[in-house]
């Protein structure tokens, strides 16, 4: 093609490149626009706590202008009045009214405009200066969490932790207690070694509630790979422990904790006492520690703990008290679930409540410790246990349960490891007066392991929690 032809389409391109360009550009500050509008629109919808104390603070500086005014005998007012008079009176003279007052109109609202963006934008850099949340939104969010239920969740290891992870997203009042009878890995170093409450599980619960930085959560749950000493180690754990020597108390030490990584509730021991497992067993065996426990050789008859009755914490039984939904589970039964159980203040404060109780049972049995049994098994469990302290009715009425699971490679894999789906007879249950509620709780993505997803598990104590209250208020 001759060069001559080549030029005019070439510069065509070009012109219609800059056309696209600039209709890009233009359509990017329209979008910009709208968000920006939609966003300011959104400052006036109720519970953002903020419109109202713009205006306390807009009245307040007029009472104390006045006020200063009054103190100085009005002059002042008198003052201030006439100069708005002689302004308004050579304003009025150069313009006239119908454009005078459009145009100081304008020029207030865009000053107010342009010192409450700033204002805010301030706020919001010093108050989350990484994060692609708006103000708006935060306070929106904040708000609607601080509107939450009260729930109490009972247990620990890897299960309590899952469940915060995901309640978390629906209130901030969370309450979190945590068993210590851990005695095995780095907890159980550190409990043998420096004599202090096993802090694994805690952590657990601290990362999986903490607002703060994901890097600063990072550092709180790294493990040490090497080094003589530290290896097995998790940075959580050695904070914990050294933040219980200064401060004397775990209890000290988990409220530091909280504050450094903004904790979303609270996490609250089940006792302060230094609490051992023991087991007996069908066979007549009797076994030592929780380690030893998880790899029963044979069913446990019989779970308890030296001392006997441990004392609880009051923080616990106050948020007991002041519950709207009590959760056990998920976790492991007899190693995570059971041991809060041993502490009778707890089971007290549990039977007095009126709040609804929920037991979320394991998508799999333990081998080891739940081998064979299924959702009835996990209950009668969990009654044999309070019987023992004398409690003869049912502290928890409803569970929820996993729907069946379908076959897969990785259901083939827990099979051979000694694992089984906890089979779940709703109708059989039902007649024995539980309410039971299945869900997919392993989540709809595949997963490496068979493991409760924490949204999928919020969702569904939610529902479970929502379809309770409508149920008290149509009784």
């Amino acid at each position: 093609m001759p060069p001559s032809a080549s030029a005019p389409r070439s510069r065509r391109s070009r012109r219609r490149s800059a056309r696209d360009g600039w209709v890009g550009r233009g359509e990017l500050r329209q979008r910009d626009l709208v968000s920006r509008s939609r966003r300011a629109v959104r400052w006036l919808q109720p519970g953002l706590v903020v419109k109202r104390w713009v205006l306390t603070s807009g009245l307040g500086l007029l009472i104390a202008l006045l006020g200063a005014a009054v103190w100085a005998d009005l002059q002042p007012i008198y003052w201030t009045l006439a100069s708005i008079q002689w302004l308004l009176k050579n304003l009025t003279t150069v313009l006239p009214r119908e454009i005078t007052g459009p145009l100081v109109l304008a020029i207030g609202a865009g000053l107010i405009w342009l010192g409450q963006s700033r204002s805010f934008g301030t706020i919001q850099q010093a108050l989350a200066p990484e994060k692609g949340t708006h103000l708006v939104d935060a306070l929106a969010a904040q708000g609607r969490l601080n509107r939450g239920p009260s729930i109490v969740a009972i247990g620990g290891g890897t299960g309590l932790s899952t469940l915060l992870s995901g309640l978390k997203r629906y209130s901030s009042n969370l309450t979190a207690i945590v068993t210590v009878a851990d005695d095995g890995g780095s907890s159980g170093v550190l409990r043998r070694e420096l004599g202090v409450q096993p802090p694994g599980d805690i952590r657990n619960c601290l990362a999986a509630l903490a607002r703060e930085e994901p890097l600063l959560t990072r550092l709180f749950q790294y493990r040490f790979r090497s080094g003589s000493g530290l290896e097995g180690h998790s940075f959580g754990n050695l904070f914990l422990s050294a933040l219980t020597a200064i401060t004397g108390s775990l209890e000290s030490a988990i409220t530091a904790s909280s504050r450094v990584l903004a904790v979303q509730g609270q996490v609250v021991p089940a006792t302060t006492a230094d609490v051992r497992l023991w087991a007996e067993l069908e066979n007549g065996e009797r076994l030592e520690g929780e380690s030893a426990i998880g790899h029963a050789p044979s069913p446990i008859v019989r779970l308890g703990c030296t001392p006997e009755r441990p004392p609880a914490l009051p923080r616990a039984i106050e948020a007991i008290a002041h519950a709207d939904l009590i959760v056990l589970g998920p976790g492991s039964l007899y190693t995570s679930l059971l041991p809060n159980l041993l502490v009778p203040e707890l089971v007290a404060a549990i039977s007095r409540s009126r709040a609804p109780r929920l037991y979320i049972c394991n998508l799999m049995t333990q081998p080891g410790e739940t081998d064979g049994l299924d959702v009835e098994g996990h209950l009668r469990a969990i009654e044999a246990q309070l019987a023992s302290l004398g409690v003869e009715q049912r502290l928890f009425t409803a569970v929820l349960a996993q729907e069946d699971l379908q076959a897969s490679p990785l259901l083939d894999h827990y099979r051979r490891k000694g694992a089984q789906p906890v089979v779940c007879d709703r109708r059989r249950l039902q007649n024995q007066g539980y309410d039971v509620m299945q869900a997919p709780l392993q989540g709809a993505r595949p997963t490496a392991t068979l493991r409760h997803d924490p949204r999928s598990l919020a969702v569904a104590v939610m529902r479970f929690y929502r379809q309770h209250r409508r149920q008290q208020r149509a009784a």
